[in-house]
């Protein structure tokens, strides 16, 4: 049985555009996370996963996509095609289907750990960068997500019983920066 060709984008921020990475695939449906790909933890994947059936391809850009961790990269490969759902990499042509051929391993290890080192050297070199700035002055650190008033009345309204959850989505921001700001506070 033949399925469906399901799209998954994946940029760092929300500024940035996805549609590039899919443009002229041929799917049914696409998932899009705007987070990092340092982890696998991102809402839309965690969709991806629950929605593909047997016989369903998904399709990603390219490696770094989907995961910039070798260990991540395969794990999630052979979550899918342990399904029977085929993992196909438009930037690399190439097609993971479940069937471990010695030279498919070889493929997916290769250019797996190219996308690892590909991310190492873009930290090393945003690290060097925040360090020269810093040197020189330049450096302020990340702008705040909330200002004092708005970080003044999320501690307030957190502290009369609001679920943190929703708080987030009214400040739009995670709740793990909800915490932050609470920690902050202690």
């Amino acid at each position: 049985m033949e399925g469906h060709r399901i799209g998954y984008n994946r940029v760092s921020s929300i500024d940035q555009n996805p549609g590039r990475q899919l443009e002229g695939a041929d799917v049914v449906r696409t998932f899009t996370d705007y987070v990092s790909g340092k982890d696998t933890h991102r809402p839309e994947l965690d969709r991806l996963i629950a929605f593909v059936r047997e016989g369903d391809t998904v399709v990603v850009h390219s490696m770094d996509r989907l995961a910039r961790n070798l260990d991540d990269l395969r794990r999630l490969v052979k979550t899918f095609t342990a399904r029977g759902i085929a993992v196909e990499f438009r930037k690399e042509h190439l097609t993971f289907t479940g069937e471990a051929t010695p030279m498919a391993n070889l493929m997916l290890s290769i250019m797996g750990a190219f996308a690892e080192f590909e991310r190492s050297l873009i930290r090393e070199r945003q690290l060097e960068g925040i360090a020269l700035a810093k040197k020189q002055g330049k450096y302020k650190g990340r702008k705040k997500a909330l200002s004092p008033d708005q970080a003044a009345e999320l501690r307030q309204r957190v502290a009369g019983g609001e679920p943190k959850a929703k708080l987030a989505r009214y400040f739009s921001i995670s709740r793990e920066t909800v915490y932050q700001y609470l920690k902050a506070d202690a």
